[in-house]
Parts: structure tokens; C-alpha cells; sequence
């Protein structure tokens, strides 16, 4: 690392520095709405896992950062993290010295920590001689000039199943209220026998991020909601995140629906990307994302190994978790959902 280049550590309090942060951020093209400042507040706030967000200034200019939060768990590990609850981080930089020492002194702190692993979420791959989850794909897809182009570059099958939704008379409407969204959200993922995140985590994400976290209610014709979506807006791009279906849902075809009407709003709104976000390879989500005529890209989540033998495995796919997944469908959902927070807080 060069000696002279100075690692910081941004403070919550610092005005100064997170507003440099975030400028930052908004001007590289290579940085993520996952790289934006209010992480910081949210993760260790809602979570109460400590943050260590480098970052290297040179006259008054930022010249690269990195957030990291460390999350350590009895179930799921010790680990230091780019960033947790997040598909995208890593580090960016304005070139190769500024980032190889931000990962320096991630891997410092990582010692220091005596984490199990550091975990980087890159959008590509930067250490070749580092070890790499490949079972992570992000899907992205430039949105055309109108909605009729739009319509017609997706799949015959899954344009019919939109057409289906817009026969059945959904109808959509932004909510600037989580309740709803939650009730959605928290039932569906029961379903799925996963843990939800906590509801105060999303109330914290629409204060953080205001108007560029947005939430779509997808209703059935007679004014039930059955469908919704969290995104965040970032630049000209929009990324669905977090997302809740009803039963009713899938029959009233309000899942695609709801994708396309956030995809028609996007291009109404003239934005210029729309990135349908993480799946693993060869499941229902990856499946539904090719369906739409979205080409899969690989994510190169890198790691270091400390105490770790190897790549921890902490998602649903393991087979370690189909007892626990099993057993939490069979839970009573006000049950799951007051436990929930605590196991899910960990999981990163």
C-alpha cells in the first residue's frame, strides 16, 4: 500500500465528509445505490451492527471508498462485509492505487476484527487470486424509448401473462406508507419459510432514501391490494428490491403485472435501466428474470479467508437451513414475524 495515501473512516455525525461521500458516489460510474452513505446510518441503526465506511480524500475531493459492516453471529459466522443486505458493493475508486488500499485496510480491519472472512460484493472481478462465490447472477436491461417498444422486446409468453393482469383489471398506485407493503412482504417470505426483515428496517430505508425508495401497490379490481414492491431509484436506473405477493396473487397474474408496471412508469419517467437485481443460478427467480428476456450477469463476490475453510453458504439453497425453512412455514406468522428480526439480522 502507498504510504502516503491516507484511509478514513466516515463518521454518521461528519456532514462534511458524507455529503463528499455521497458526491462521490452519484458522479462514478461505477458505484451502486448500495454505495450511498445512508447505508451506514441504516445498518447500524436498525441492525446494530458496527460500520467501517473507508474512504480516501485528497483536496477536498473523495478519491474512492468502501463500506463494510461487521456482522457477527453464533448461526451464521463472523464476518466483515461489503456490504450486508446488499447485492452490490465493493470498493470504488478513481483508479488501482486508491482501491488496493482501501482493501488493504479492509483486510487490516478484517484481522483486527478476527473475522471468520471479508466478503466484497463486486459487481466484477478485481483479485484474481482471491476466492469467488459463483452461484450469484444480477440481471439489467436498457429501457427503450416507449412503452409500446418496451412491451414487444419481452417474451411472447410473459407479454401474455401481463396482458393477463391488465384483463384481469389490476390496477397500481404508489404507497408512501410501509404498512401495507409489509403485510405483503412479511406474508409471502413466511410462505417461503424465510425470516423477514424487520419492519421499522423498511419505515428506515423510506426515511433514508425518501423519494428514491418507492413503494408500488398492485390492487385487484374490486380495491384489494395483492401485490407490492420496494424499489430504490438510482441515477437513471430503478432497481426493484424487496417485494410481496398474496395468494390471490398468482392466479390474477398481478407478480408480472407489477414488474411491467414498474417498467412502464420507469420509461414514462424517462429513466434508462432497469436491473431486476440478484438471483442464484437455476432457481424459480433466476427462471422468472429469463423469462422476461433478461440476460444473466455473473457477480463476483470475493472473499478473503481467515478462520473460514471455505465460502460460507448462508441462503436457502444450503441443506443445512431445510429444517429450519421447513419449520418456519409451520410457524404462526405474528410468531415469525416478532422472532424474525433476530435471526435475519444476521444473515448479511
Amino acid at each position: 500500500m502507498n504510504s502516503k495515501i491516507e484511509v478514513k473512516r466516515l463518521e454518521v455525525t461528519d456532514s462534511r465528509s458524507t455529503h463528499l461521500w455521497d458526491e462521490f458516489v452519484f458522479s462514478n460510474i461505477n458505484a451502486t445505490f448500495f454505495h450511498r452513505a445512508g447505508w451506514q446510518k441504516i445498518i447500524s441503526s436498525v441492525f446494530n451492527h458496527p460500520t467501517y465506511f473507508l474512504y480516501v480524500e485528497s483536496d477536498g475531493c473523495i478519491q474512492g471508498i468502501l463500506p463494510l459492516a461487521h456482522v457477527k453471529s453464533i448461526l451464521f459466522g463472523n464476518s466483515l462485509i461489503s456490504l450486508p443486505f446488499a447485492v452490490y458493493g465493493g470498493v470504488v475508486a478513481i483508479n488501482d492505487e486508491v482501491a488496493n488500499s482501501l482493501e488493504f485496510a479492509a483486510q487490516e480491519l478484517a484481522k483486527k476484527l478476527d473475522v471468520d472472512h471479508l466478503e466484497l460484493r463486486n459487481l466484477d472481478q478485481r483479485n484474481l487470486d482471491w476466492p469467488a462465490q459463483d452461484i450469484y447472477v444480477t440481471f439489467r436491461k436498457t429501457i427503450l424509448p416507449t412503452e409500446e417498444e418496451n412491451l414487444l422486446a419481452i417474451p411472447r409468453k410473459q407479454r401474455a401473462m401481463i396482458r393477463k393482469g391488465i384483463k384481469n383489471g389490476l390496477c397500481s398506485s404508489i404507497d408512501s406508507n410501509v404498512d401495507v407493503f409489509f403485510n405483503l412482504y412479511a406474508d409471502n417470505v413466511h410462505r417461503h419459510g424465510t425470516p423477514a426483515m424487520p419492519k421499522k428496517y423498511f419505515s428506515a430505508l423510506k426515511k433514508e432514501f425518501d423519494q428514491d425508495c418507492e413503494i408500488l401497490i398492485i390492487s385487484s379490481n374490486d380495491g384489494i391490494p395483492i401485490s407490492s414492491v420496494m424499489s430504490f431509484y438510482f441515477r437513471d436506473e430503478v432497481l426493484p428490491y424487496y417485494a410481496g405477493d398474496s395468494v390471490a396473487a398468482r392466479d390474477l397474474a398481478a407478480n408480472d403485472f407489477k414488474y411491467w408496471e414498474l417498467l412502464r412508469r420507469a420509461c414514462e419517467a424517462g429513466l434508462k435501466t432497469f436491473d431486476y437485481g440478484r438471483s442464484k443460478v437455476n432457481t424459480g427467480s433466476f427462471a422468472f428474470k429469463k423469462n422476461w428476456g433478461f440476460d444473466a450477469k455473473q457477480l463476483s463476490y470475493e472473499y478473503c479467508l481467515y478462520r473460514s475453510r471455505s465460502i460460507p453458504q448462508n441462503n436457502p439453497s444450503n441443506k443445512k437451513f431445510s429444517l429450519l425453512i421447513s419449520t418456519w412455514k409451520r410457524l404462526p406468522i405474528s410468531f415469525a414475524n416478532a422472532i424474525g428480526p433476530f435471526i435475519v439480522k444476521n444473515l448479511g
